[in-house]
């Protein structure tokens, strides 16, 4: 093991799934950062895809993409939202790509002729993981690692058995598990239950792990003798049994979490100094979502709306952009096939206050985002595309404006005589799907006196990508002849990065993802000038 310094917290899940761990981690690391402490936190997932990237929306939910390309979990867009920290592929690992390294080794001769085994040799590679940022960082003070999937899971067994193993050889001083288990609340009998968490404790030492800190998500407060009771029974001490009480916002849980004194219990049980922290920036930041002084409706016209996490990056951005303006950003979720009629358009997209289309890939419900792009353009209604979104927006454009009426994208119409979309050079001739995309952090450069500029105040930026198509350059001139703006490009002009629309209150669209960077600290500037061009919308 690594004499590193660094503190480390185990959080697990218990009961079912969708507990919120992910919040419970970035909540935590916030709490902590408050008392001065270097934070990082990074899941491991114990499915066998390599990586979330080729994972259906409508199974997985949004893949967040970091800076250096990796894609990941959303979980992440959690963690980097809450402590203002840029992750990397260090912070995610998936049981496939511990798995795929454990057999390069084998390939390689690395183990010697030696017969390959979950432990040590899948086990030692999980704790190499654990143990990575610290290694990468070495000032960090605390290290928190989520562990996906549910305690009793067969999946997760070799990672509980690592995190056994890890916690052995640095010491219960060092490494303590944080457990978040469900207290259902029984109607009939009118009672909270604690049977589903004692059992999912016991499990849990069943194979050698102990519980530090019980995290009890619950509809309604739970009462000093169902502590008293889940101590007993979990061998936990009664401070360490606190609440997790439902909330009107995920940015409400810091502050109740803060309530229930949780980094207090950390740190005395990691035998770090617990000094007061002030959380009156992150009150008056909650104080602003609960009790908006406006309102708008944004439709965001997918393909995944029946998953609303496939957006949730877009989701939080919104949210963000809300309370820089003062306002509650309502969004309608509108699936694209259904404005493929023209009358169905209208009757859907005439009482909202802007247009957001997002990311997406395949063909299905493509001439629906056309139609609401072209009715965004008409009727003067804000509009800001992402990704896919900017390219519908060109599309729409070239058929509309410039009269190319088969105008379309490769991806969706090999044949078009206009693909005023086109697969980028460096694609084709990629056979794999998993990370071939143009992945992460690319530069921008942006043009003067555009709505771009205005909303960033600089020239040059850097927002994060995952595509394969571009504009195609051959169109570029006669676009801008016909009143498209191309407001962003690459650094050597090769690539259109952003586009606007002449004569049109706010029609901005990026080839990239910026929903990743909104932060609760740094609102990202498009959602934020997008958000306030819908406002002067309703209200003029």
């Amino acid at each position: 093991m690594q004499n590193n310094h660094a503190k480390h917290i185990i959080v697990t899940g218990g009961v079912i799934s969708g507990l919120g761990k992910g919040i419970a981690a970035a909540s935590l690391g916030m709490l902590l950062e408050l008392k001065n402490k270097k934070v990082t936190i990074q899941k491991l997932d114990p499915y066998l895809n390599v990586d979330p990237g080729t994972m259906n929306p409508f199974q997985h939910g949004e893949v967040f993409v970091l800076d250096d390309g990796t894609e990941t979990d959303l979980d992440l867009g959690h963690y980097e939202r809450f402590i203002n920290v840029n992750m990397t592929r260090a912070n995610n690992s998936t049981a496939g790509s511990i798995y795929y390294e454990v057999l390069e080794k084998e390939r390689r001769g690395d183990y010697l002729g030696g017969t390959v085994q979950i432990i040590p040799h899948v086990t030692d590679e999980i704790i190499k993981r654990i143990e990575k940022p610290e290694i990468i960082d070495p000032d960090l003070d605390v290290v928190i690692t989520e562990i996906g999937g549910t305690v009793g899971d067969i999946e997760s067994l070799s990672f509980l058995e690592a995190v056994r193993q890890f916690q052995q050889a640095r010491g219960r001083e060092n490494v303590i598990i944080l457990h978040v288990t469900l207290i259902p609340y029984i109607e009939a009998s009118e009672e909270l239950k604690t049977k589903p968490s004692q059992h999912s404790v016991m499990r849990m030492r069943e194979i050698g792990l102990q519980p530090d800190i019980l995290l009890c998500r619950t509809q309604y407060e739970i009462t000093e003798d169902v502590k008293q009771k889940l101590a007993l029974f979990t061998n936990v001490s009664p401070n360490a049994v606190i609440q997790g009480l439902d909330a009107k916002s995920i940015y409400e849980v810091p502050l109740l979490l803060q309530d229930e004194h949780l980094a207090g219990i950390v740190m005395e049980k990691l035998h770090l100094e617990n000094i007061p922290s002030d959380t009156t920036q992150w009150e008056k930041f909650v104080h602003h979502i609960l009790n908006p002084e406006d309102e708008i409706t944004v439709a965001v016209a997918g393909k995944y709306t029946a998953m609303v996490d496939a957006y949730k990056s877009i989701i939080e951005s919104f949210i963000h952009a809300g309370v820089d303006n003062r306002c509650k950003v309502k969004i309608e979720f509108i699936e694209a096939e259904d404005l493929e009629s023209t009358t169905r358009l209208a009757e859907v997209l005439d009482h909202v206050h802007g247009i957001l289309i997002p990311g997406g890939f395949g063909s299905r419900g493509i001439e629906g985002k056309i139609k609401a792009a072209q009715y965004a353009r008409e009727k003067q209604v804000p509009y800001l595309g992402l990704c896919l979104g900017l390219q519908v927006a060109v599309i729409e454009y070239a058929r509309n404006v410039l009269g190319l009426e088969q105008a379309d994208s490769e991806e969706f119409a090999v044949a078009t005589p206009d693909p005023v979309i086109h697969l980028m050079l460096s694609q084709h001739h990629v056979t794999h799907k998993g990370a071939s995309m143009r992945l992460g952090a690319y530069d921008c450069v942006l043009k003067a006196d555009t709505k771009s500029f205005e909303a960033y105040g600089e020239a040059s930026i850097s927002e994060r990508h995952r595509h394969r198509f571009e504009v195609n350059n051959s169109y570029r001139d006669r676009l801008e002849e016909a009143g498209m703006i191309i407001s962003g490009t690459s650094p050597d002009e090769e690539l259109v990065e952003m586009v606007e629309v002449k004569n049109h209150p706010w029609f901005v669209a990026t080839q990239a993802h910026p929903e990743f960077k909104s932060r609760v600290a740094k609102t990202h500037p498009l959602f934020r000038e997008f958000v306030k061009a819908a406002l002067d919308f309703k209200n003029q």
